[in-house]
């Protein structure tokens, strides 16, 4: 028997336009973009449906914007494919929470909530510094911590082999990707974002982070899922509550995270929720692993053949 892994979208992925044509065509998906709509007090559907872009990019918008649409695309595969079972899940960064609530530790409603305060929280923290990310490919994760450390900035995404992101002081960023390309980087590319996520320079979110997961009933997973802080599963709900705190500063480590998945038996891996960049990851990490994803109506309907093929 096959096991299958459900992965879950980051920040990054949210395009207007998504979940349209999923709302317009299935009444399942309608009723939770109204339910998410009340649940947060503003239009939230309208937002990811017609934009602007500049408004959905935020990073306050666009957080609960892709749980919402990871959610949706989950329990429309629920729905169209009634036999799936998962042995696990795992989300890049944001990701992460629509990975918990898959897992039974919250409640749908609480996590659209804390990842709507979640994005407020970094867009705070955007506010008060001045940082910024970029993407090295084609260079080790040795080489890219030592132009981290000459450039003061810091290691935040390690994705998948040669794809990495760095995050830092927006005055050390250009110095950062001269030095990559130095040390043999195929590029290194300045990312169109709001701050530097993953870096000590978010750090005054993570009280409010930790007060907002005070507030919430967190349980223990009833599958596995792996923390983006520790490439590894979580725990206890307390330990949950340490590592969503600490995930805010810490490196996200992707490449170690399915690594794990694929050691223990993993050879499904299910991408949930706008773009294709984790199973484009997944490629690149293990080639022979079959991914699927749900990220629109094109793509429920050929996930839906497959699984129930």
């Amino acid at each position: 028997m096959s096991k299958t892994a459900l992965l879950f979208a980051g920040q990054g992925a949210q395009t207007v336009g998504m979940g349209r044509d999923l709302a317009t065509q299935f009444p399942l998906a309608q009723a939770l973009f109204e339910r998410a709509n009340v649940i947060l007090g503003y239009d939230l559907a309208q937002l990811c449906f017609d934009g602007p872009e500049a408004e959905l990019t935020k990073t306050e918008n666009a957080q609960p914007g892709i749980y919402l649409l990871s959610w949706i695309a989950l329990q429309l595969l629920r729905e169209r494919a009634p036999s799936l079972t998962f042995e696990a899940t795992a989300g890049l960064s944001l990701g992460e929470f629509t990975a918990l609530a898959a897992a039974g530790a919250l409640s749908f409603e609480d996590g659209l909530s804390l990842v709507r305060q979640r994005g407020r929280f970094m867009q705070e923290a955007c506010e008060i510094t001045r940082g910024g990310m970029a993407a090295i490919t084609g260079l080790g994760e040795a080489l890219t911590r030592e132009a981290c450390v000459e450039a003061g900035v810091e290691l935040a995404n390690l994705n998948c082999p040669g794809q990495l992101v760095i995050s830092g002081e927006a005055a050390n960023m250009d110095r950062a990707c001269a030095l990559a390309k130095a040390k043999g980087a195929r590029k290194s590319l300045p990312l169109p974002v709001a701050g530097a996520y993953h870096s000590r320079l978010m750090a005054s979110a993570q009280p409010k982070l930790a007060a907002a997961l005070e507030q919430i009933a967190l349980r223990e997973p009833v599958v596995p899922v792996i923390s983006n802080v520790t490439a590894q599963p979580h725990g206890s709900a307390a330990q949950l509550t340490d590592l969503l705190v600490q995930q805010v500063t810490s490196p996200v480590r992707w490449e170690a995270s399915v690594r794990h998945l694929l050691a223990q038996g993993f050879t499904r891996f299910i991408e949930l929720g706008p773009g294709r960049a984790l199973s484009g990851f997944l490629r690149r990490i293990d080639p022979k692993a079959q991914a699927l994803n749900v990220a629109d109506v094109v793509s429920l309907e050929a996930a839906v053949k497959t699984l129930t093929a």
